[in-house]
């Protein structure tokens, strides 16, 4: 896909347009067949809410990418983008039975396994060791972590979202500034699908994303985390997509911590994620959310800035942001949020 800032404003356009109209389209197919996230256990909104809004998200992105390298055909990589976007759909085909009809954590895993290979097929992946072997399973763990931990955060309204709009953000800054065309329009895809949806997805939610949104949008952040090229050593290039992901990252670290101190799965849901724990302390849902989205958008801004750093000061900014990530995980697995830790 070749073109500039005017195509990249143009998939970006489009594709809020799109989903924009898809939403409430969903919304009513949803109600229609019944595909409601009823209040039950940790899930504690008021009344029934839709959650297809993951249909809205897929064709609107797909649609737009597609019209758009159409209009201005890549010069190569069209198989990788054709293959990267049916391995998303299909992703995104078992988060959607999973909200029909719950797929056994292990059956996603496997398949998100299956799509990191196919990542790493594609000549995309991580280039740290030099061992293919080593490479590749750090490729694999990549992208199942990342899918993971984008569909682990999709737990309050417009959280998701959001931290899609940071993260791809700061993606589309280092990849239109160095070149990278393909990376760029879709990270501007991406961005665009995520700000239509924020408009019904936003506290109050009119409707969730549910397992097929955040599933697609998961392993395609971990896919152009991976294609994403900075000008320095490997560390560098990898440092910018971990701190661009920082917070999905932080919040699945905090999670299975928590859980696997209490002997909990940490595959089961619950209200012990980040935004819950702000929540805990005192803070009203739009103001916890609006709080990650914050830091979320200064990880983003950290991650630009080291794709411009030499490779000493990345090391120094990697950690300083890893000690305080530590330190924030340290306060935040000290505050109770499970019934055995308030009565004790």
């Amino acid at each position: 896909m070749t073109g500039g800032w005017f195509q990249y404003l143009v998939v970006f356009v489009s594709s809020s347009i799109l989903c924009l109209f898809l939403v409430p389209l969903t919304i009513r197919i949803s109600w229609r067949v019944g595909l409601l996230d009823h209040p039950r256990g940790y899930k504690r909104q008021e009344s029934p809410v839709p959650y297809l809004g993951g249909m809205a998200i897929t064709f609107a992105f797909t649609l737009a990418i597609i019209s758009a390298s159409l209009t201005h055909p890549p010069v190569a990589g069209r198989r990788e983008l054709n293959v990267i976007l049916i391995t998303a759909l299909a992703l995104a085909v078992v988060g959607l039975l999973d909200d029909i009809k719950n797929v056994s954590p292990w059956v996603r895993i496997a398949v998100e396994v299956g799509c990191g290979i196919v990542v790493w097929n594609l000549g995309v992946g991580v280039s740290l060791t030099g061992l293919d072997l080593l490479d590749l399973l750090l490729t694999v763990f990549w992208v199942v972590g990342i899918t993971n931990a984008f569909n682990l955060l999709d737990n309050m309204d417009g959280l998701t979202a959001g931290v899609v709009c940071t993260t791809c953000t700061s993606y589309f800054a280092v990849a239109a500034t160095g070149g990278q065309f393909l990376v760029a329009a879709m990270s501007a895809g991406l961005v665009g699908c995520a700000v239509g949806f924020l408009r019904s997805n936003r506290y109050p939610a009119q409707i969730y994303m549910g397992d097929g949104g955040s599933l697609f949008l998961g392993f395609l952040v971990a896919y152009l985390g991976l294609k994403l090229k900075v000008v320095g050593d490997g560390f560098q290039t990898s440092v910018v997509p971990v701190l661009a992901c920082s917070i999905a990252i932080l919040d699945t670290s905090v999670v299975t911590v928590a859980r696997l101190r209490l002997r909990k799965s940490p595959f089961q849901g619950g209200s012990d994620h980040i935004s819950h724990r702000l929540v805990k302390i005192g803070l009203p849902v739009p103001v916890a959310v609006g709080t990650i989205h914050v830091v979320a958008a200064i990880a983003g801004v950290l991650a630009f800035v080291c794709s411009r750093l030499d490779p000493i000061s990345v090391w120094i900014v990697g950690g300083l942001v890893g000690a305080n990530a530590l330190g924030a995980a340290g306060f935040l697995l000290t505050i109770p949020v499970y019934p055995e830790q308030q009565h004790s």
